[in-house]
Order: structure tokens, then C-alpha cells, then sequence
């Protein structure tokens, strides 16, 4: 996978960069924002390539230019944090739900074996929005993760792009103790029976 590298700026008519990137208009834009300016920027293409690179565990001193795009005021604080690996790899993931492309997936569906469940919920949200079906066996194997946030990404990224060998991860987590994990296994139940058409009685939501 290649990306921009710390010399890549503005593209030009073609879509190549010409001279260095400028860092955001504003370091409290809101992710989606900065994810616009830095597309403008480089094209979704590179952009999105370069997250995928942090996704997969790239040192963030080779993305410099891009790094304020994806963490805002907090990439002074990660520069001292002992958590900054995991957080690098967060904010990449975090990064696809507003700039991607086809050849990126990839990066999402290993994240979802990510040694810190961080990146991991991150790639769930991810999958599930880009609706990446190879995504389903990791949401299988989260949906048992002992954060209760975790298990409720994994059971919506279920709903949106489980097959019908993982609806019985659905139906288990109907069973969980935390009332959001139920209601969003029977979400993902009634996502699954309108995409398989699955024949059994789906719960009622209500």
C-alpha cells in the first residue's frame, strides 16, 4: 500500500500532489471536517491510504503531515502518552468512516484483531458502515469481548453484514446481561431476517 509520505500536499488538476500539506484550518474542527479538508487536500484515494497505514500499525512520524488531521489537539497529548500506539491506530480507523476506498478493507477486517479493543470496536463501526461482509467472522469473535461497548459494535456490525453462519452470535447475544447488548442483537436480528430472509421468529423489539 503507498501513501502521500510526509512531502505530499494539494493536489493539482490530475490528482498528484504539488508541495507540502498544510495542516487543518483549525485544530477543533470536528473529525469529519478535518477528514474533508485533508481529502481535499491529497484525494480520498491517498488519504484514505494513509490512515489505513496508521490502521496498520505505521510509525505516525512517517505520516507528520497527516497526523493533525486525524487526532486534532490530541496529538500533543499522544506524544507523551504511553497509550499513543493504540490511540495512532484508532484515529486511522476512525478516519475510514469519512474518507475511503476499495483497496483499504483489508486493513479494517485485520483490525478487527487488534491486540487493544480500541481499535478493534473502531474497525466494527467501520465495517459495519462500509458494509464490508468479510468483516463477519470478527464480529462473531467480539461479540463475546468482555466490554460491553465492544459486544454492542459487534452485534450492530452483525446486523449490517453478518451471513447466515454468524446469526447464531445474534441469538446468543440476545442472552447477554447488559439491556443495550440485547436490543442491539435484536436489531442486528431483524438486519439479518431482511437481508437472508432467515425464516424463524425475529424478537420483538419493543
Amino acid at each position: 500500500m503507498q501513501t502521500s509520505g510526509s512531502g505530499a500536499g494539494r493536489c493539482d488538476d490530475v490528482g498528484m500532489p504539488s508541495g507540502p500539506l498544510p495542516g487543518p484550518s483549525s485544530l477543533d474542527l470536528t473529525p469529519r471536517q478535518r477528514l474533508q479538508e485533508l481529502k481535499e487536500h491529497l484525494g480520498e484515494q491517498a488519504a484514505a491510504q494513509a490512515c489505513a497505514e496508521l490502521l496498520e500499525g505505521a510509525n505516525p512520524r512517517e505520516h507528520l503531515d497527516v497526523m493533525p488531521y486525524l487526532a486534532g489537539r490530541a496529538l500533543e497529548w499522544s506524544q507523551t502518552s504511553d497509550s499513543a500506539a493504540y490511540w495512532v491506530r484508532t484515529w486511522g480507523a476512525r478516519a475510514l468512516r469519512y474518507v475511503w476506498a476499495p483497496d483499504v478493507a483489508s486493513a479494517v477486517v485485520a483490525g478487527l484483531d487488534d491486540e487493544h479493543w480500541r481499535p478493534a470496536e473502531m474497525c466494527l463501526k467501520v465495517a459495519a458502515l462500509r458494509e464490508l461482509g468479510e468483516a463477519g467472522p470478527g464480529a462473531e469473535r467480539l461479540s463475546g469481548h468482555e466490554l460491553v461497548r465492544v459486544r454492542v459494535a459487534a452485534a450492530r456490525c452483525l446486523g449490517r453484514v453478518g451471513d447466515t453462519e454468524h446469526v447464531s452470535a445474534a441469538w446468543v447475544l440476545l442472552e447477554d446481561p447488559d439491556p443495550e447488548v440485547r436490543r442491539s442483537a435484536a436489531r442486528a436480528l431483524v438486519m439479518l431476517d431482511e437481508r437472508l430472509d432467515l425464516g424463524p421468529e425475529i424478537p420483538d423489539l419493543g
